[in-house]
């Protein structure tokens, strides 16, 4: 029996694992998880045995074991990137990889105050993806003419050491996941892949995961697998349109573990007069106006922006609190120093 053969057998017991109906599928363990997703990856299985599994595992939701699997196997094919002695634990953000529609991105605008602050911040992402086909890390970035995409992953760790920002974009750096694309678009809904990468990093080492969520089940199935990745500090965020972004109209709900005990937040914009609509995406040209009118002290979104570094400057432990992390981030928008970082990242970039 060929080789190709013997790994379309052996995923077939995956699949039969997950998708034999309500009352005999069952869960796989974490190695089988992995293993499963490897031969994915590889491309081992038939294409009809692939969008079988993804559908079968997306109607009976993946368990904390499986998802935790599924990272083992990102963390062993995938890219890596490491901090240097003297950088800060990083902030690696968690968002949906098939982007936004709805309302205006802040986070692009936000890790520029982190860097201001000397906070290491990871990004990941890919391209244009199904089933929402939202704008990208990567388009935002170019907008405000940092080009992050077209680099060897070499080229993005000496960024990193250098700048401390780095994105992980997956056409680039991590080709065996990003030609899973079709996939999601033939079969309509994102596959348990999609929730996997909200809490995988190619960050190796100590960093604070912070990672979005829409619905209450996918914040607990979340944390429970952190906790089997033994991840130290994390975040769960019920932000805007499942990504990081913390609204300005509504208050949020947030869980954060910090040496291995879990804690729960309310934060409440209007206690702070940050309290107000979320602005809606137009297209990226709107946005880039936007963009520059918060990072001269007005426009739309500055009040966000205002109100997202502050929470991120304290929960990076840059602050004491999200009061004087609201005042650390007006001050350098102010100043000008958070643009001055955008205008190091370009002439870096532009070397």
């Amino acid at each position: 029996m060929k080789e190709t053969s013997f790994n379309q057998e052996r995923f077939k017991r995956y699949l039969r694992k997950i998708g034999s109906g309500e009352q005999t599928s069952r869960g796989m363990t974490r190695e089988e998880s992995a293993d499963a997703l490897e031969l994915i990856l590889n491309g081992d299985p038939s294409p009809a045995q692939i969008g079988a599994f993804m559908i079968a595992h997306r109607i009976r939701r993946p368990e904390p074991q499986e998802l935790a699997g599924m990272v083992d196997t990102y963390l062993k094919l995938g890219p890596k990137l490491y901090s240097e002695n003297n950088l800060h634990p990083p902030i690696c953000f968690g968002m949906p990889f098939d982007g936004r529609k709805k309302t205006s991105p802040i986070y692009p605008l936000t890790t520029l105050l982190l860097l201001d602050a000397s906070q290491p911040v990871i990004l990941q992402g890919a391209g244009r993806l199904p089933v929402k086909y939202g704008v990208t890390t990567e388009e935002l970035f170019k907008g405000l003419g940092l080009c992050l995409g077209g680099m060897d992953i070499q080229k993005v760790q000496d960024g990193f050491s250098e700048h401390g920002l780095a994105l992980i974009y997956q056409p680039d750096h991590f080709p065996l996941a990003d030609s899973l694309i079709n996939y999601r678009e033939e079969i309509g809904k994102r596959p348990p892949i999609a929730s996997m990468e909200l809490i995988w990093s190619a960050h190796q080492g100590e960093h604070i995961l912070i990672s979005g969520f829409v619905h209450t089940p996918t914040e607990d199935r979340h944390i429970k697998t952190l906790r089997l990745l033994d991840e130290q500090n994390f975040i769960m965020v019920n932000g805007l349109e499942g990504g990081i972004d913390i609204p300005t109209s509504r208050i949020s709900n947030l869980k954060f573990m910090k040496n291995q005990i879990l804690n729960d937040v309310k934060i409440n914009p209007r206690e702070y007069s940050m309290n107000c609509k979320d602005l809606e995406f137009d297209d990226i040209a709107t946005w880039r106006t936007n963009s520059f009118k918060a990072l001269q002290g007005e426009g739309p979104l500055y009040k966000a922006l205002v109100w997202n570094a502050g929470i991120y400057l304290w929960f990076a432990g840059a602050v004491q609190n999200i009061s004087i992390g609201m005042k650390k981030a007006e001050k350098a928008i102010q100043s000008g120093s958070a643009k001055k970082k955008l205008n190091q990242l370009i002439a870096w970039r532009n070397k």
